[in-house]
């Protein structure tokens, strides 16, 4: 293992994570995770910048025109909006504070980031996808694989229930319910618990997908409902891999579908669920 040159710098993000944001903040595990995320992803960044390992990484790297540079690549080279921008900005001077107060020798590198100003956003109405551009979408993923009927009943899920990518992806196999009147059991923003109705033809893709991915789990399995395989262990699926999957089918779906927006992303489903009822329509 190599020698971590930083040792104050890994020990602050270590207790940040682990014990300061769940222990004395009482954070929810979606804030925290989005917290990591940011740091991980800025810390990416910093490793090929400055061509040097993870262990590598010091507090002095980490200065404001790093801090800069690496928003301006998420925002133009990774396509992040602005919103996304200034929260993982958010993020990063969150941790920077927290190593302050904890550490006077940090203190420095706080008030630089401080200088970093929040960049200003457009305020602009929702963008819908037509009954169409969502027929052509569900059409695009290969359901003889696995992997295509996978992200098919994602997007299906997403748009039935109307739900944020997070409350989708912690969704394990007993927060959905058979019977008479189907429904699922969604685990928002600050612990937030609400109960959704699904409808029938969401049921029937709902068993396809566990007859492949969950076939001996029961309705009370605390399996998360959708996974990726990494190492030989199922680990919960990200939501870069959704964002991924999206932007491709969003991509080949506009070749027969001019409808289809530029951009097709986790919250157009939100959106289109939240104005539409048409799925048993669209697939």
């Amino acid at each position: 293992m190599a020698r971590i040159t930083d040792q104050t710098l890994f020990q602050l993000v270590h207790d940040f994570l682990k014990v300061y944001l769940p222990l004395h903040k009482c954070t929810s595990p979606n804030t925290i995770k989005a917290y990591r995320t940011s740091l991980e992803l800025l810390f990416d960044f910093t490793k090929q910048q400055e061509n040097v390992g993870l262990a590598e990484i010091t507090f002095r790297m980490l200065n404001c025109q790093m801090v800069t540079d690496f928003l301006d690549h998420i925002e133009c080279s990774r396509g992040c909006s602005t919103a996304t921008r200034n929260q993982r900005l958010a993020c990063i001077r969150s941790f920077f504070r927290y190593a302050a107060s904890m550490e006077p020798t940090t203190v420095m590198y706080h008030l630089a980031l401080k200088k970093i100003p929040q960049k200003k956003t457009v305020a602009a109405g929702p963008k819908f996808m037509s009954e169409a551009a969502v027929k052509a979408l569900l059409e695009q993923p290969d359901i003889s694989t696995a992997k295509g009927l996978r992200n098919r009943f994602f997007m299906i899920l997403m748009y039935d229930t109307a739900a944020r990518i997070g409350e989708v992806l912690n969704l394990r196999v007993k927060d959905i319910h058979p019977g008479a009147t189907p429904t699922a059991t969604l685990h928002g923003k600050g612990a937030k618990v609400r109960t959704v109705p699904l409808m029938k033809k969401t049921m029937e893709h709902f068993r396809s997908y566990i007859r492949t991915f969950h076939l001996d789990a029961d309705c009370f399995s605390e399996e998360y409902l959708f996974y990726v395989i990494r190492d030989g262990q199922k680990r919960p699926m990200s939501d870069d891999n959704v964002q991924k999957f999206m932007k491709a089918y969003g991509f080949s779906a506009r070749q027969v579908c001019s409808e289809v927006p530029e951009n097709v992303h986790p919250h157009l489903w939100r959106h289109y669920g939240e104005r539409y009822k048409m799925v048993s329509n669209c697939v």
